[in-house]
């Protein structure tokens, strides 16, 4: 018996870890996808640096209590998986987004950024937000245009006062 309950107690450690070191995770229903599709879910993320598994709830309830995150246990029922984002957040969630509109059998349940609960509609804008490759080529588009904008109008004043 004690066997049984010290391999639960190393993947609620498992969990905890996992939990720990991702930078947020995202809770999902899967209920009824195939396990080509879960697979697909998966390389899909792993190439975001996002990890996506599949554990019983009652660890993960035990397990997200451990890392000091309260009120994930609503979230932890029926068929569950969990995303562990390591990497861009905006685009993980995009991609799952993205899977549940071809997909309906995957929901968005909502998780959490930075140890803070949040509701699957928070998820479903952040999906919404543009790559961080696409909001820093925006920023440095900006950057550039800001001296030579600053160039045209010097010139256009310089022009305006020799023309007066």
């Amino acid at each position: 018996m004690s066997t049984v309950r010290s391999e639960k107690e190393a993947i609620v450690a498992e969990i905890r870890g996992k939990i720990e070191s991702a930078s947020a995770v995202i809770i999902t229903e899967y209920r009824g996808l195939t396990v080509q599709n879960l697979a697909a879910l998966r390389g899909q993320l792993r190439g975001l640096g996002t990890e996506y598994r599949v554990y019983k709830n009652t660890m993960c309830r035990f397990a997200a209590r451990e890392a000091g995150i309260e009120g994930l246990d609503d979230l932890f029922v029926g068929p569950t998986a969990i995303a562990f984002v390591d990497g861009d957040l905006a685009a993980s969630a995009k991609t799952l987004k993205d899977f549940a509109k071809t997909n309906p059998l995957l929901v968005l349940r909502g998780g959490a950024v930075s140890n803070k609960v949040v509701s699957a509609e928070y998820i479903q804008v952040l999906a919404d937000l543009p790559s961080r490759e696409a909001m820093l080529s925006q920023f440095a588009g900006l950057l550039l245009a800001l001296p030579r904008n600053m160039a045209y109008g010097l010139k256009a004043l310089i022009d305006q006062k020799e023309a007066a």
